[in-house]
C-alpha cells in the first residue's frame, strides 16, 4: 500500500484507484474501451473518497448520509473484483495445444472480457449515481466534530505494568488471606464483579502473590463460548503435561481424567479466569482432586449465580470487586498521564474532577481515558471537550452504557490511520494471545499499513501496534527484550470492535451454523470473515453459507472443518488453525486459484498438501506452515515475486533453488536436516534477507563452514537464530570479514567459535548476544562491553583463563541482562568496579562446581534486582551463608534463585 494514511474508507477505496490507475498504463494500452472506463471512474471516486474520509473524521452523521457512506463501499469491493477478474484474464496465457483447442480457449476468454465489460459499465453507471446523491446531500459540506490525534510512530512501547495499579494492595492482601487459611481440603475462592473492576488483574497479583507456596500452578481464560476440549488442553498445557497441539482428538472425560492424575496428591494452586455459566464451572471443576492437602482454585466471573455455584455457596469464599476510591482514581489517571511528577496543572484540576466522576471507580475506564488525555494537549478546552464527549451522568452507579461510552470515545479520538487496525482485532476470538509480528504481516497483506517516508511497511506496522498499546485500547502480552510482541484485547473492548465491524461492516463472525445463515440474510456482503467452534464438524456447509463466502476476502478460521478454498475467488488473507485427526492431511492445492492471495498462515496439522504449483501466486507475501510436515514443496515457489516471508518444515532437504528467492525478508526453517549442503551455498544470494532462523537436527563440518560462509555474505542481516544440537567449532565464522551492519540478535550459542570473532566489535547495532566459544580472555570480554546498544548477553566460554576480568566504567553500558556460564571457576574470573554495568538488573552465573565464593565488587552493580545460579552440585549451606553476606552488603537487596 502506497500513499497517504490508510483509514476504514481509503483501506477500500484506495486500492481501487490505484487499480484504475494501473489499467490507463501501457501495459492495458489494446484496450481502449477498458482505459476509457477506467480513467472516468478514477475521476469520480477520487471526488468520492476525499468525502469518505472526511466524513470518517465526524462521530455522528445523519442516516441518509451513512446510507450513502455504506452503499459507495459496497460499490468500492464490486468494482475491485470485477477489475481484479479482468487483470486476472488480460495476463493469462494461451495454453499450449491444437488449433482447436486454441480456438475454444480465445472464444472462451473473450466471453469473459465482454461480461466484465458489460459489468463494469453498470459500475460506472452506479458511481454516476453515488455521486450525484454526494452532490445532492452536500456532504462536502459536513464537518467534524471531534479532532484527530495527529501521526506520530512509536518505535518501542512504553506501558505501565499492571502491578503498579494503585488501589490493588488491599484486596490483594483480602483475598490472599482468605485462600491462605488452615483449611486442607479443596478450597474455591470466587472474585465477582462488573466488567471494567480489575478481577483478572487482582486474581493475577494473587497468583504471583502465594504461587511459590504449591508444588504446582496454572491460570487460565474461559470466555463466553469456549471449545471444552481446546480450553483443558490449554490448561494441561499451562501446566507443562503436553504441547497444546499433540492432543487434538481426545475427548473431554479423558483429558479431565489426565488432569485429576497429574494433580492428585499434588498441592496445586489454580486461576480460572472468565467464567460465564454453571454447566461450564462444573465441567472445569472435574479436574480438580480433593485430596485434603490444602489446594486453592481462584474463579473471576461477573455473574454472581456463578460466583456462589463455584463456592459452594460459601459466602465467606466470595470476593466482591468494589469500583477504586476517589482518590485511587485520582492517582491512576495521573500517574498515566503526567507520569511521575504525579500532579495535576491547576487549571485542570476542576474539569479532571468531573471526567473521573463519570468512570465511576471503574480501572478500565480510567486507563482509557487517562491515555486518551495523555495523547492531547494539557489544555482545558482540550479536557472539556473530552468531558463533554462522555455526556452527562445519568447514573451514580456505573452501567454498560456508560462503559461502552468511554471506550467508543476512546476509539473516536484514535488518529485515523489505527481505526482499522484496531477493528482488524475482531478476526480473532475472545482471550486469544495475538502476536504482534504475524498481526502487523496481516494488516500488510490487506493495505491497511501506510508507506510514508519509504519506511519499512513492518516497522511502520509495528509502531501502530505501539500506539495501541500506549492508547489502552489493547492490552500488552508477552514482554520480550522491553519490546511488547503480543497482546490481548479486553473482552468488552472486543464488543465495542465487533459493534463498530458490524456497522461499517469490516469483519463478520461466526460460530455457529445460524450465525452463517444469519450472514448471508445481512444487507452486505461479507468481506471478511472469521469462523471457529462450528458445531457438527462433520457436515457440509450448506449452499447458502457458500453463498456467504464467494466474496470473502479475509478468511480466519479457529479450530473448526476447512470449506471448500474453490468456494473462495477474491481471497486475499487465509488463516488457518484447524483441528484434524492424528495422520490427516490438510488439502491445500485450492490455493492455485487464489490469484489474489496475499498472506497464508496454517498451524495445528501433521500434513499440509500444497498444490504442484504456486507461481500463479503473485501477489503471495506470507507463507507460514507452522509445525507441520508438508508434502512437497513446489519449486517453482522461487518465481512468486512478492514472497517475503517464508517459514516451513524442511525435514529432509534444504532444496539448491532456495538461493533464487531473492525476494525474501524473512527465512524459518524448522527440523533442517540432511543433505543441506546445496541450500546452504545457495543462502548466501539472498542479501535482502533481515532474518534468518534455522532449527538444525545435525550438520558435519563441510555443511556448517558453507552455511557460515553464506551468513557472512547477508550484509543486511538483522536477526540470526540456530537451534539445534551443539556443533564443532567454526574457523568459517572465526575468520569472517564483513562486519553486519545492521545485526540487532545474534543466537548463536547453538554454534561454538574457536574464540571472541573480532568481527564482533563492529556490531553497533547489536542488543541480543547468545555466544559460545571454545576459550576466551579478559580482553575479549571487554570488546563485548564496549558494543554500545548491547542489553542482553549470553556468554558460555569453555575454558577461561585464570587472571581476573575487572569490569569497570564505560563497559556495558546498557546491558539489563549478563548470563556467565562456564565449567570452570566463573566466581573468582569476574570483578565489577564502581560504574561497571550501570543498568545491569538480572546477573546469572553457572558453575559445574562452586566453592562458596561470589565475584568480587557486586554490590557495584546499583541497578541489579536478581542474581541466578546454575548449579550442578553445592551444598545448600554455603550457598546460603555466601550469598547471605553478598546480600547484606548490596545496596539494592536483590533477590536469588539458584
Amino acid at each position: 500500500m502506497t500513499g497517504g494514511i490508510v483509514t476504514v474508507a481509503s483501506g477500500v477505496m484506495n486500492p481501487l484507484i490505484g487499480k484504475l490507475t494501473t489499467l490507463m498504463g501501457d501495459e492495458y494500452k489494446k484496450f481502449k474501451g477498458v482505459r476509457k472506463q477506467a480513467s472516468f471512474l478514477e475521476k469520480e471516486l477520487s471526488a468520492m473518497n476525499a468525502a469518505l474520509q472526511k466524513l470518517e473524521l465526524i462521530d455522528e452523521i445523519d442516516p441518509t448520509v451513512k446510507d450513502w457512506r455504506d452503499h459507495v463501499r459496497e460499490m468500492s469491493y464490486d468494482m475491485e473484483n470485477c477489475i481484479d477478474d479482468f487483470m486476472r484474464q488480460s495476463r493469462a496465457d494461451d495454453a499450449k495445444g491444437g488449433f482447436i483447442k486454441k480456438t475454444a480457449r480465445r472464444i472462451k476468454k473473450m466471453r469473459e472480457r465482454l461480461r466484465i465489460a458489460d459489468r463494469m459499465e453498470e459500475l460506472k453507471t452506479l458511481a454516476l449515481e453515488a455521486n450525484a446523491r454526494r452532490q445532492r446531500y452536500n456532504i462536502d459540506d459536513w464537518k467534524p466534530t471531534t479532532s484527530t490525534v495527529p501521526f506520530d510512530p512509536r518505535v518501542r512501547a512504553v506501558y505501565q505494568e499492571a502491578d503498579t495499579l494503585v488501589g490493588i494492595d488491599g484486596p490483594r492482601e483480602e483475598v490472599a488471606t482468605i485462600l491462605m487459611d488452615a483449611q486442607k481440603k479443596l478450597k474455591v475462592v470466587s472474585i465477582v464483579g462488573f466488567g471494567g473492576l480489575g478481577k483478572t488483574t487482582l486474581a493475577k497479583q494473587v497468583y504471583d502473590k502465594i504461587g511459590s507456596l504449591f508444588d504446582c500452578k496454572a491460570c487460565f481464560s474461559v470466555s463466553q463460548r469456549p471449545d471444552m476440549t481446546e480450553l483443558l488442553n490449554n490448561f494441561q498445557w499451562k501446566l507443562g503435561m503436553r504441547d497444546p497441539d499433540t492432543s487434538r482428538t481426545r475427548k473431554v472425560d479423558d483429558i479431565i481424567e489426565e488432569l485429576r492424575q497429574h494433580l492428585k496428591e499434588k498441592r496445586y494452586l489454580i486461576v480460572v479466569d472468565d467464567v460465564w455459566d454453571q454447566p461450564t464451572w462444573n465441567t472445569i471443576k472435574c479436574a480438580f482432586p480433593e485430596d485434603i492437602n490444602g489446594s486453592r482454585v481462584v474463579v473471576t466471573t461477573r455473574v454472581e449465580d456463578v460466583a456462589a455455584a463455584a463456592c459452594q455457596n460459601d459466602g465467606e469464599g466470595i470476593y466482591k470487586m468494589k469500583p477504586l476510591s476517589e482518590q485511587n482514581s485520582r492517582m491512576l489517571l495521573l500517574n498515566r498521564v503526567f507520569g511521575s511528577k504525579n500532579d495535576c496543572l491547576p487549571q485542570l484540576k476542576e474539569v479532571m474532577a468531573e471526567i473521573l466522576n463519570k468512570c465511576h471507580g471503574l480501572p478500565l475506564a480510567v486507563i482509557t481515558i487517562a491515555s486518551l488525555l495523555a495523547n492531547k494537549e494539557t489544555s482545558r478546552k482540550g479536557w472539556e471537550s473530552i468531558r463533554d464527549s462522555l455526556g452527562t451522568q445519568l447514573a451514580t452507579n456505573p452501567t454498560l452504557e456508560e462503559m461502552k461510552s468511554i471506550l467508543n470515545l476512546s476509539y473516536m479520538h484514535l488518529p485515523a490511520h489505527l481505526w482499522a487496525c484496531f477493528l482488524y482485532f475482531g478476526m480473532y476470538p475472545e482471550d486469544r494471545e495475538i502476536g504482534r509480528d504475524d498481526l502487523v504481516r496481516q494488516w500488510i497483506a490487506e493495505g491497511l499499513v501506510s508507506n510514508l517516508d519509504g519506511h519499512d511497511l513492518e516497522d511502520v506496522g509495528r509502531s501502530y501496534f505501539n500506539e495501541l498499546i500506549n492508547r489502552s485500547m489493547i492490552q500488552p502480552g508477552m514482554i520480550c527484550n522491553e519490546e511488547v510482541v503480543s497482546c490481548r484485547v479486553h473482552d468488552m473492548m472486543l464488543d465495542l470492535i465487533l459493534s463498530r465491524c458490524d456497522e461499517d461492516n469490516f469483519v463478520s463472525v461466526g460460530y455457529n451454523y445460524n450465525d452463517m445463515a444469519r450472514l448471508h440474510c445481512n444487507k452486505y456482503k461479507v468481506r471478511r470473515l472469521s469462523l471457529s467452534s462450528v458445531a457438527s464438524r462433520g457436515a457440509t456447509y450448506a449452499p447458502t453459507i457458500d453463498i456467504c463466502l464467494s466474496q470473502v476476502r479475509s478468511f480466519t478460521l479457529f479450530w473448526t472443518r476447512l470449506p471448500s478454498l474453490l468456494l473462495f475467488k477474491y481471497l486475499r488473507v487465509l488463516r488457518i488453525e484447524e483441528k484434524t485427526k492424528d495422520g490427516e492431511t490438510l488439502d491445500l492445492t485450492a490455493i492455485s486459484q487464489l490469484f489474489q492471495l496475499r498472506y497464508l498462515y496454517v498451524r495445528g496439522q501433521d500434513f499440509v498438501q500444497l498444490p504442484a504449483k504456486l507461481q500463479a501466486l503473485v501477489y503471495l507475501e506470507t507463507l507460514a506452515i507452522i509445525d507441520a510436515d508438508i508434502k512437497s514443496i513446489p519449486s517453482d515457489i522461487v518465481h512468486l515475486p512478492r514472497l517475503s516471508f517464508l517459514q516451513i518444515c524442511m525435514e529432509e532437504v534444504l532444496p539448491e533453488w532456495i538461493g533464487d528467492m531473492t525476494s525474501l525478508h524473512t527465512l524459518i526453517l524448522s527440523r533442517v536436516g540432511v543433505n543441506v549442503m546445496k541450500g546452504f551455498i545457495g543462502l548466501g544470494k539472498l542479501t535482502n534477507l533481515r532474518k534468518v532462523e534455522f532449527q538444525v537436527e545435525c550438520m558435519n563440518k563441510l555443511e556448517l563452514e558453507a552455511l557460515a560462509c553464506s551468513i557472512g555474505k547477508l550484509c543486511n542481516l538483522k536477526y540470526f537464530t540456530l537451534y539445534g544440537p551443539c556443533t564443532e567449532v567454526s574457523n568459517q565464522m572465526d575468520s569472517l570479514s564483513i562486519r553486519f551492519q545492521h545485526m540487532e540478535e545474534f543466537h548463536g550459542s547453538v554454534w561454538q567459535f574457536r574464540r571472541v570473532p573480532i568481527w564482533m566489535s563492529g556490531l553497533h547495532c547489536l542488543r541480543i548476544l547468545h555466544l559460545r566459544v571454545e576459550e576466551i580472555s579478559t580482553e575479549e570480554v571487554h570488546l563485548l562491553g564496549r558494543l554500545p546498544s548491547l542489553m542482553k548477553l549470553d556468554l558460555r566460554p569453555s575454558h577461561i583463563p585464570k587472571e581476573r576480568a575487572i569490569l569497570g566504567t564505560g563497559l556495558f553500558p546498557v546491558l539489563e541482562y549478563f548470563l556467565f556460564e562456564s565449567r570452570e571457576d566463573v566466581m573468582s574470573y569476574l570483578g565489577f568496579e564502581a560504574g561497571a554495568m550501570p543498568n545491569i538488573q538480572t546477573l546469572t552465573l553457572g558453575v559445574a562446581k562452586w566453592c562458596g565464593r561470589v565475584p568480587i565488587g557486586m554490590e557495584h552493580l546499583l541497578r541489579l534486582q536478581k542474581i541466578k545460579l546454575l548449579l550442578l552440585s553445592s551444598g545448600d549451606s554455603i550457598i546460603s551463608s555466601t550469598l547471605r553476606h553478598a546480600l547484606s552488603v548490596h545496596p539494592n537487596h536483590p533477590s536469588v534463585e539458584y
